[in-house]
């Protein structure tokens, strides 16, 4: 049968004393057990923000690739069109 509990590794990091200080808090007020569990939180919660970054840059792309298949127009050519049309009928109303 696997073991299925999660293999620990020891490691060691170097954090600014007030980042330690702020961990030594938290776990001296009782909000976590230990520092490992600190850090550990803190993985999980900076995973779950990377996952959510790619998500919404997958979800961009998605929306940018439907603009393009759409009948994208780049701004500047679109207000280039948008010039010459009035400046036409500028040209047409002054001839008339």
């Amino acid at each position: 049968m696997p073991d299925d509990k999660p293999r620990v590794e020891k490691v060691s990091i170097a954090l600014t004393a007030d980042m330690a200080a702020t961990i030594r808090q938290a776990v001296d007020g009782g909000e976590y057990a230990s520092v490992s569990e600190v850090v550990r939180e803190a993985l999980r919660d900076w995973k779950y923000k990377q996952q959510q970054r790619e998500q919404k840059i997958a979800e961009l792309k998605t929306l940018i690739d439907e603009g393009e298949a759409s009948g994208y127009v780049p701004a500047e050519e679109a207000f280039d069109k948008l010039i010459a049309k009035y400046q036409a009928m500028l040209k047409d109303d002054a001839a008339a």
